[in-house]
């Protein structure tokens, strides 16, 4: 087989993590920090593109490839318009919408602007995106909210999710547009998706902290008390946002976004530790009930996925409540750089196509 070398890179808001893999094996990991001083000089999180190249291809120079070798970059998603799932060829509309930000400003979109122009400096290779956070395969009777000034949206940890039920499906002998499952991504933010037949037909909106309530957001609040806090006087528009997505949560229960250490604190007996984690896990099963419901009871499996899922304690809560409905099956942590690189992997020997962004 051809050696085919792939790069991956996942821009954060203070890191920029790449990977590097030859065929489906890694060659090396890198996570490059940025300090806020870093960072400073850039007005917009697009003009940082330059910036961060420069860095991945010193990176690449450090570790003696040569770029000429890459066959593919392959970035992380950003906010752009809301597409299918799948692997994307970058574009210049794709390059337009990763600018201006189509959906907001977020480091991710510099995932593919940064794909893009370190595959033109090379001998051929092709730059894509693959399953972003807006990821759009909704039902429509499941975009209605209850009043036509709020529609629901579809944006949630596609990456991870579609990575986890493919993998699943691979361990069953079965393709995954076969089966109809329930995922759930376990970590700063959640989401629970119902994926029927290979499409996410409905799913929180974990950027805006929809659905169960995470380590950083508040999930889905009471509707009368949001609003007379809203309105109160007590707090400006920003400050209520973060109580709802970076400061809600563990972070407003416990005072830390750390799941690892309410953990340990709810085995060494901290009563409230112990309920604010059976809370999560409560209102996370109540979510998985409810796709159960849009899947209409025929669920091949309901698959824990993300950091959190590390978590016994959580995982037996959520276990006990929920596996009436189907077997329940622990894929613990993340590993995007490793989803992204196989996403290029599979367009470059053929198993899937390239999807155009327009």
């Amino acid at each position: 087989m051809e050696d085919l070398l792939i790069l991956a890179v996942n821009p954060g808001s203070t890191s920029t993590k790449i990977a590097l893999y030859n065929n489906n094996k890694s060659v090396f990991l890198k996570n490059i920090k940025h300090s806020a001083e870093d960072l400073k000089p850039f007005k917009n999180i697009s003009d940082q593109y330059e910036f961060r190249m420069e860095i991945i291809l010193k990176e690449l120079e450090n570790a003696s490839t040569d770029i000429n070798d890459i066959s593919a970059v392959v970035g992380r998603g950003g906010l752009v318009k809301p597409i299918e799932s799948g692997v994307y060829e970058v574009n210049q509309k794709m390059m337009e919408d990763l600018r201006i930000g189509f959906l907001g400003q977020h480091a991710s979109n510099l995932g593919g602007l940064i794909a893009y122009e370190i595959a033109s400096r090379t001998d051929g290779a092709r730059a894509f995106i693959a399953d972003p956070v807006v990821v759009d395969e909704m039902q429509e009777v499941a975009r209605i909210s209850g009043h036509p000034k709020f529609k629901r949206m579809s944006i949630f940890h596609a990456l991870n999710q579609k990575a986890v039920a493919r993998a699943y499906s691979e361990t069953t002998n079965r393709e995954y547009e076969e089966l109809s499952l329930i995922v759930v991504h376990l970590g700063g933010g959640i989401s629970v998706g119902a994926h029927n037949r290979g499409r996410v037909i409905d799913v929180n909106n974990a950027l805006d902290g929809e659905g169960p309530f995470s380590p950083e957001r508040s999930g889905t609040l009471p509707v009368g008390a949001l609003v007379s806090t809203c309105f109160s006087g007590d707090y400006t528009m920003e400050e209520v946002k973060r109580m709802i997505t970076g400061k809600g949560g563990y972070m407003a229960y416990l005072d830390t976004n750390n799941a690892h250490d309410v953990e340990i604190s709810a085995k060494e007996g901290d009563e409230k530790a112990a309920l604010i984690q059976d809370a999560l896990s409560y209102q996370v099963s109540k979510e998985i009930g409810s796709m159960s419901a849009v899947l209409k009871g025929k669920v091949d499996a309901i698959i824990l996925t993300g950091g959190i899922a590390y978590n016994d304690m959580l995982v037996k809560y959520v276990r006990d409540m929920v596996s009436f409905i189907a077997p329940v099956v622990v894929y613990p942590g993340e590993d995007e750089m490793k989803s992204l690189a196989m996403n290029g992997y599979m367009v470059l020997t053929g198993k899937v196509e390239s999807k155009t962004y327009k």
